[in-house]
């Protein structure tokens, strides 16, 4: 089967936002090509090289590749859409951080010989008692860590970016067994899986991609939480009925505002609301938005250009 490589000159702080962008759209790969992650492999011992180029780790031109696969007869309706959700993306961030040139190039590819060269890519990641671990690698837990597995699709969230692992470190202080955890915009399930792995009695996940969808549900599987967790194709939070004693929320800023007054009333009386995916600039906007909405901020943690941020429903 023949590919097209589409490939998107980028920053490491736009990295993640142009392969989510271009999951929308393929079920076939999407791989970052960043040398930060090539330090870190080899800065955490994970793998070995006999010989690096100085000039890998000399380069600062801060480049980074983000390549989706796309098959061959698809691409020509799929590009142009995708152009179109970046610069919609750019637009909207509205130069808070770098992006790169988002100069667009694309090859065609034979085969799946690239896959093994994307799986390349991931490494164990740990976020406190968390490690996030691709399902082809294997690794041995230590005391006290609850391994969470993600698929082969690795998609709509890995731990990596900043967003992802400030939601499951702030998820690690507020959880309890008795918790009721909602997350809402899914994409891989790492967050609701990680919550019944950390001891939540059950989770609801929720998201409007049906991909993400599906993959979250092969990851619970995968994870054997199956019975704990319900995954829901819906329109964020569709049914008041569920009430949770935490709700996840790692989108963007603009929708966490427009999700103000909702998502509250899926909280229960002094649940613990956890936002990210919050650029600085727009910060003071979500705040504003829970704050009128009666919720009070416990914690604000930021990693970069990127912030969280831990309510309380009082």
């Amino acid at each position: 089967m023949k590919f097209i490589e589409l490939t998107v000159h980028t920053s490491t702080e736009g990295s993640e936002l142009i392969a989510d962008i271009m999951w929308r759209y393929t079920t076939h790969g999407v791989a970052i090509s960043d040398v930060k992650d090539v330090i870190a492999l080899q800065n955490d011992k994970v793998m070995y090289w006999d010989y690096m180029d100085d000039e890998l780790t000399a380069d600062k031109s801060g480049d980074v590749l983000v390549k989706a696969f796309i098959a061959e007869d698809a691409a020509p309706a799929i590009i142009p859409q995708i152009r179109q959700d970046i610069e919609e993306m750019s637009a909207n961030c509205n130069g808070a951080f770098p992006l790169g040139s988002l100069e667009m190039t694309s090859r065609t590819v034979d085969g799946d010989d690239w896959i093994e060269i994307w799986r390349k890519h991931f490494r164990p990641i740990h976020l406190g008692n968390i490690v996030v671990v691709p399902e082809w690698i294997h690794y041995d837990k230590k005391e006290g860590e609850q391994v969470v597995l993600l698929d082969n699709n690795m998609a709509f969230g890995t731990g990596e970016h900043e967003t992802t692992s400030m939601c499951v470190m702030l998820l690690q202080k507020y959880i309890t067994p008795d918790s009721v955890c909602i997350d809402v915009g899914c994409g891989s399930g790492i967050l609701g899986i990680s919550a019944v792995k950390l001891g939540a009695k059950f989770a609801y996940l929720t998201d409007i991609d049906s991909i993400a969808v599906k993959s979250a549900n092969h990851n619970c599987a995968l994870n054997g939480v199956s019975n704990k967790v319900t995954v829901a194709h819906s329109d964020l939070l569709a049914d008041s009925s569920i009430q949770g004693d935490i709700i996840l929320a790692n989108i963007t800023a603009d929708v966490l505002e427009r999700l103000a007054p909702a998502i509250p009333k899926n909280l229960k009386n002094g649940g613990a609301l956890i936002l990210s995916g919050i650029i600085d600039s727009k910060l003071p906007g979500v705040i504003a938005a829970y704050e009128a909405q009666g919720l009070k901020v416990e914690e604000h943690v930021k990693k970069g250009e990127w912030n969280a941020l831990a309510l309380r429903n009082i």
